[in-house]
């Protein structure tokens, strides 16, 4: 089984096994424009297994072009979220959109191996859920950018729409939506991602709360 890494406040660092990804679509008006797509009556829920989680970017999956789409991410432990990470949702643009064309299932572009990627889990800060954001930028150029403020349906919501329909269990990561921003991966990119408080961007670098890099394969 595959294992996410949590530091705590004291820096001590734990290997977390989650049984399950828990990813919310649809959840940024901006990003839902720019794939064209409709805004939902409702929460759009999907899964993604155990065998999603890695630390490894990758550009293609089998011979599939890979797209990165950054999330603000939570794992959840007794009953509430505890830590957050930068998420990566790896997609298969192509085939997802063949399957939406048919209304077909996403499994086939969301949930094959290696489509999670995730730093570090951190504790929330005391501040709350509400002030937390993300960045992601790409080859030195800002591509990704928001968090709570801009999602449709909020952490606290989420968690309490989740529980209506599904057991989570101490350990699961809900990743809950992307915003605008995305694009293609391409072999040798450089990625860092930022997870910080919201505050004026000159301010950014010193609220983070972690900062990851990955560099695609």
């Amino acid at each position: 089984m595959n294992t996410v890494t949590l530091v705590a406040i004291d820096k001590s660092v734990q290997q977390v096994t989650p049984s399950k990804v828990v990813c919310i679509g649809r959840n940024y008006v901006d990003h839902i424009k720019e794939l064209a797509n409709e805004i939902p009556d409702e929460m759009v829920v999907f899964l993604k297994p155990n065998s999603a989680i890695t630390t490894t970017l990758s550009a293609k999956h089998n011979d599939d072009a890979l797209h990165y789409e950054a999330e603000l991410s939570f794992l959840y432990q007794g009953g509430q979220f505890t830590a957050v990470a930068l998420g990566l949702d790896l997609t298969k643009r192509e085939v997802q959109g063949k399957l939406k064309t048919k209304g077909l299932p996403w499994e086939r572009a969301k949930a094959f191996d290696g489509s999670a990627v995730f730093s570090d889990f951190v504790a929330i800060p005391e501040e709350g859920l509400s002030q937390l954001n993300l960045s992601l930028v790409i080859n030195d150029e800002l591509k990704q950018q928001g968090g709570v403020s801009l999602m449709m349906v909020k952490p606290d919501e989420i968690l309490k729409e989740l529980q209506r329909f599904i057991s989570l269990e101490d350990g699961d990561i809900v990743m809950t939506g992307t915003p605008k921003g995305v694009g293609v991966i391409a072999t040798e990119d450089s990625f860092v991602g930022q997870i910080y408080l919201q505050q004026e961007d000159s301010q950014m670098a010193s609220s983070a709360l972690l900062t990851c890099q990955w560099q695609a394969q």
